[in-house]
């Protein structure tokens, strides 16, 4: 069993009974999981076409993140020791079939729901004259016409749960969220916000006081290589793999380069991505290559910067990259 040491004690990994007693605490932590500029509404109606098998989403997440457009997820919270091919694997597909069916209604449902709160309202409304739509109304008809989206937020990631998700079609986002209890009854929580570590590589940037990289604009992805790795596999064999991308992320992803660690410290080739596909049974992927890879630079890390070298896969755009003398001007 997992453990947390702190000043105030120690806390032990918690092991939720309930899905509902779980959910409870994902409801207490929403700001901290999805950031100011998201809206979680968390509600429980059914939704599908009638005369069908309707189904019943946990709650309904808009991410205002991007400067170019919002983004709607259907939430399902789960707990890990439930049946996870059918308590997510049946009810997402289902989820996406009466999204499918039924938008109207699943429009509807939110406007109701937005609209029980002034604040959440406004708040709706401005982010809207941000993007240059209307008002509410026609930004629902936005979302609803958009891509679908899952979020799945479970107390733990398992392979299992990797296995489900890989054979969706569509966009499935995971956020463990993990629950340590102290000797008091006390909790504390341990996730990743969502897309934090993409929005992140903003950070040197606004440093600087430029205007910073949109989400929306990422179509990069700069992944870490040692020299073994990269030569036969970056080079080798056209490909790369095992990466943790956002699934959110994948239909933007057009290029990857690769930045060659120590002793080397620098992006010295990129590649055009073919596709990228599931990596066995891991939550991983694979990105193929279009064709070989090829030179750029190269664009080293600079001692003492604010932008470290690379330990995980991060993101930005093709056009910053090929312009950038530096890892500070990439990120």
């Amino acid at each position: 069993m997992s453990i947390l040491v702190t000043p105030q004690g120690v806390y032990k990994l918690y092991q939720f009974d309930t899905e509902k007693e779980f959910e409870r605490c994902v409801v207490s932590q929403v700001e901290m999981i999805f950031g100011k500029r998201c809206v979680y509404l968390d509600c429980k109606r059914r939704i599908g076409k009638q005369g069908t098998k309707q189904s019943v989403p946990d709650a309904y997440l808009i991410d205002f993140s991007s400067q170019r457009e919002p983004k709607l997820f259907i939430v399902e919270t789960e707990i890990a020791s439930h049946d996870l091919f059918q308590h997510i694997g049946v009810q997402i597909l289902q989820f996406a079939h009466s999204f499918a069916s039924a938008p109207r209604q699943v429009k509807q449902l939110l406007f109701d729901e937005i609209s029980k709160d002034t604040k959440v309202y406004e708040a709706c409304d401005g982010y809207a004259q941000e993007y240059g739509l209307r008002n509410v109304d026609n930004m629902l008809d936005h979302l609803v016409n958009d891509t679908f989206r899952a979020l799945i937020i479970i107390d733990e990631a398992t392979d299992e749960l990797y296995k489900v998700v890989k054979n969706f079609r569509f966009p499935v986002e995971v956020i463990e969220v993990e629950t340590y209890q102290g000797a008091r009854g006390d909790h504390i929580y341990r996730f990743t916000p969502l897309l934090k570590d993409v929005s992140d590589v903003k950070e040197s940037i606004e440093e600087r006081e430029q205007r910073p990289v949109d989400i929306a604009e990422f179509d990069t992805i700069v992944v870490p290589a040692r020299e073994d790795g990269f030569q036969e596999t970056f080079l080798g064999e056209n490909r790369w793999y095992a990466i943790r991308i956002h699934a959110s992320m994948i239909a933007q992803i057009k290029y990857i380069a690769a930045y060659r660690v120590a002793p080397v410290s620098a992006i010295t080739h990129w590649a055009l991505v073919k596709n990228i596909e599931p990596w066995q049974d891991t939550g991983k992927f694979v990105v193929n290559f279009a064709e070989p890879a090829k030179e750029i630079g190269p664009v080293p890390l600079v001692p003492k910067s604010k932008v470290k070298a690379l330990q995980n896969a991060r993101y930005t755009s093709f056009d910053r990259l090929q312009k950038a003398k530096s890892l500070d001007e990439v990120f």
